[in-house]
């Protein structure tokens, strides 16, 4: 009979400075996995799109998810939240229609200046 000693392997998943979950040590995010994932993605795909990422680590990080839906999905809420009040921060902030017009008046000085007009 073997002696197959069996442990808890580490979740590897790790809080960076601005409370985003990243896996492995690398600077991919757990929202990346559990899309993917949740997308119909394999495990190999996923390490293909992310190649950082070891094949062990996306297995965890899948079965953790499986095992833990409704942390996960709370964590993944709350980062969309904050990611929505970010983006109506960065529009009110910044008037599109001027940058558009800004953009747009430096494109025609830029293809007038290669036409020589």
């Amino acid at each position: 009979m073997s002696n197959l000693a069996i442990a808890a392997e580490p979740v590897p998943l790790a809080t960076d400075q601005h409370g985003v979950v990243r896996v492995g040590g690398t600077r991919v995010t757990l929202d990346s996995v559990v899309y993917a994932f949740e997308e119909g993605s394999t495990a190999e795909e996923i390490i293909y799109r992310y190649p950082t990422l070891s094949l062990t680590d996306v297995y965890v990080v899948i079965a953790y998810y499986l095992r833990h839906r409704e942390e996960v999905r709370a964590y993944l809420d709350e980062q969309e939240r904050q990611a929505g009040e970010a983006r109506r921060r960065d529009e009110a902030r910044y008037d599109r229609q001027e940058i558009r017009e800004r953009l747009l008046a430096r494109k025609r000085s830029f293809l007038a200046a290669q036409t020589g007009n």
